[in-house]
């Protein structure tokens, strides 16, 4: 067994340190100039002159940041409920029954994955703009789906792929019809990687920028990434407000994280091992 020396645990806390520092940095500098009462005259600084809330008083009352959260949040809670309960029965059908073409389809699934989201804006313009659903928050959540989709059916399953058989087969055997099975036995098991899935797709539709700025022409409607580049003009930048934006941007999803990193990480793991 090698001992580790002074030196060396010396070497691996400095660089440990390093890491964070690199990676923590522009969290603290969104953070700092969101509450410096001189960024948007001086542009952000890592050293705040003073603190303030005027920012953010700013973009929520003014800049109308509160109703592209809304936005932001109807979408996410859709693309999340529609992607996972969708994900969730293509995986079962694709771990459990036998169809032909069913090997193809789960390379499509991986094809799918490898396409440029740049590829697919003009494509799916043109579908939403047949169907009508140009400027609407439905539109975009669909799409959301769409793009959540492939990454959560072939997560979940490897999940329903390594929930043996038998125990289906015994609460069929106990009288479970296929719908209480469903629910009480194989859903319980594959809890952990719906919920991996689930912060996935919320993610997916909380920070897209693309789509949103491309389908949506209503301002009203704007999502709160689409809304942040209001704050940037031709001729002057206001770094409070951005930052402030940012900051409001940033704190659900890194609250959200936090909450529930463990599970995320175990169902991700389990997942790439089982599958």
């Amino acid at each position: 067994m090698t001992r580790t020396t002074p030196l060396r645990r010396a070497g691996l806390a400095l660089a440990v340190t390093a890491l964070l520092v690199f990676a923590l940095f522009p969290v603290y500098w969104m953070i700092s100039s969101a509450v410096d009462p001189g960024a948007s005259a001086r542009g952000s600084s890592v050293l705040p002159s003073g603190f303030t809330w005027d920012h953010f008083r700013f973009v929520l009352d003014r800049g109308g940041f509160a109703r592209y959260l809304g936005n932001s949040a109807l979408v996410g809670l859709g693309t999340v409920l529609a992607a996972g309960a969708l994900s969730l029965f293509a995986a079962v059908a694709v771990a459990r029954f036998r169809f032909k073409l069913r090997t193809k389809v789960l390379i499509m699934i991986l094809v799918v994955q490898m396409v440029p989201l740049e590829a697919l804006v003009i494509p799916l313009f043109l579908q939403m703009r047949s169907l009508q659903m140009l400027n609407t928050l439905l539109g975009l959540t669909i799409v959301y789906v769409a793009l959540s989709l492939p990454f959560a059916i072939w997560t979940l399953r490897g999940f329903v792929a390594a929930v043996p058989q038998e125990v289906e087969e015994a609460a069929y055997l106990d009288g479970c019809g296929w719908w209480r099975m469903f629910r009480s036995v194989l859903l319980p098991l594959v809890a952990p990687g719906l919920v991996a899935t689930s912060i996935f797709a919320f993610i997916v539709a909380w920070n897209e920028f693309i789509f949103a700025f491309v389908f949506m022409q209503d301002q009203s409607k704007y999502t709160a990434a689409v809304g942040l580049r209001y704050f940037s003009g031709p001729y002057a930048t206001d770094w409070g407000a951005i930052m402030a934006g940012s900051t409001l941007i940033t704190l659900p999803v890194l609250i959200f994280f936090v909450l529930v990193q463990r599970r995320l990480a175990t169902g991700l793991a389990a997942g790439a091992v089982k599958g």
